[in-house]
């Protein structure tokens, strides 16, 4: 049987910053919901997970290093960590890890739920279904699962309200122009309620007299419905990323660690910086690109009265999906876990030369999974 032992002192460091860590885009912290919410009758009634052990994992977004290829038989650049904590209440003991799909996952998935008929199991087809988003965004993955069928309890995938409200009025506007060019006025006052199911799953029956005047199949519109909602999501993300992410970019140039004689973690800091910030600045272009796709797409639907192009963009938009989900997400994941660490630092004291490196280098892992032409990217930055 294969366990990978996260107890290397990097792997180990990273995994004990989680303990404080709300769940991000790239990681879903089911033992610190279990902490948080473990008593509450409707985190026993609709678990995650139904294995205990399971559901007080961590779930991770993994970007595969060079020596982790020959654990799968395909390719790949990313692929989804459990993470079973040795001790929940002290990370720093580490735990043990699977990559989903490596060789020994079966024999892994044997042992935690002892049978040998796991194809079947419930828990392991959520797993399958995490596997196949590009990030655990909250969003993504209760839309994901909840086409599925399973719709854990709210604590596990918690979205708070002021994103919600920011998320519904974003959304509102985007459906109104097409509930108004598409569906002409007898439907305008559908708007509000097509934009408050934004989140739900009912959209997809709401919009059927699309579906007919894109002549869709019921699979076709609603895998486009799907990657739809999620352009949506993302494009709302992307305005709310501008500003954390300069926050990023100027700490990039402007942070200063505590003080190091090691010369190599000078040189280091020195070299990866500026690299960094171009990585990033590239990738937020490329994120707008992307989304430019759906926004002519739409534009000629809604001004221009031509619905081949959103049909296009429906039929389409998974793969773009994908790709635009798996950027986000590592945007996502690289802000939210800069405001936790420099939140953290204010609080304490400055991180060690070693510590930021380490930071760093986490994220110029993440980076590396995606593939950026840096040339086009660059002249619109």
């Amino acid at each position: 049987m294969v366990f990978e032992m996260s107890g290397g002192q990097r792997d180990v460091r990273s995994l004990a910053n989680l303990s404080e860590t709300a769940s991000t885009s790239r990681v879903l912290n089911l033992g610190l919901v279990y902490r948080t919410h473990g008593e509450q009758a409707e985190y026993r009634q609709k678990p995650f997970f139904a294995n205990q052990q399971m559901n007080r994992a961590l779930i991770l977004k993994h970007t595969l290093r060079a020596n982790e290829q020959d654990l799968f038989t395909k390719p790949r650049r990313t692929t989804t960590k459990i993470i079973l904590p040795f001790d929940l209440d002290d990370l720093k003991l580490g735990g043990q890890s699977i990559l989903i799909g490596q060789i020994g996952y079966e024999a892994f998935l044997r042992n935690i739920y002892n049978t040998k008929a796991v194809a079947a199991l419930p828990d392991v087809e959520v797993l399958r279904a995490l596997d196949e988003l590009p990030s655990l965004d909250p969003f993504l993955v209760r839309e994901h699962l909840g086409r599925r069928g399973y719709r854990p309890a709210a604590c596990y995938l918690y979205i708070t309200q002021a994103d919600i409200a920011r998320m519904i009025g974003f959304a509102n506007g985007e459906i109104e122009s097409l509930v108004r060019e598409a569906f002409g006025t007898t439907m305008q006052q559908a708007t509000l309620k097509l934009a408050g199911k934004i989140l739900a799953n009912e959209l997809d029956n709401e919009l059927d007299p699309l579906r007919m005047t894109l002549r869709l199949s019921t699979a076709e519109f609603s895998d486009g419905i799907f990657s739809w909602r999620g352009f949506l999501y993302f494009k709302w993300r992307y305005t709310e990323l501008q500003g954390e992410l300069n926050k990023v970019l100027n700490g990039l140039a402007t942070y200063q660690p505590m003080l190091t004689r090691d010369k190599s973690v000078l040189e280091f800091l020195g070299d990866i910086r500026p690299r960094l910030a171009r990585r990033i600045s590239h990738a937020i272009v490329a994120v707008g690109r992307t989304l430019a796709i759906y926004d002519q797409a739409y534009l000629a639907l809604t001004k221009g009265r031509d619905p081949g192009p959103f049909r296009r963009f429906l039929l389409e938009g998974p793969s773009l999906f994908f790709e635009l989900g798996e950027r986000i997400g590592i945007l996502s994941h690289i802000s939210s876990f800069w405001s936790y660490r420099m939140a953290r630092v204010h609080r304490l004291q400055r991180l060690s030369a070693e510590e930021y490196a380490e930071l760093l280098m986490d994220y110029s892992d993440s980076l590396s999974a995606l593939y950026i032409d840096e040339e086009n990217t660059a002249q619109n930055w």
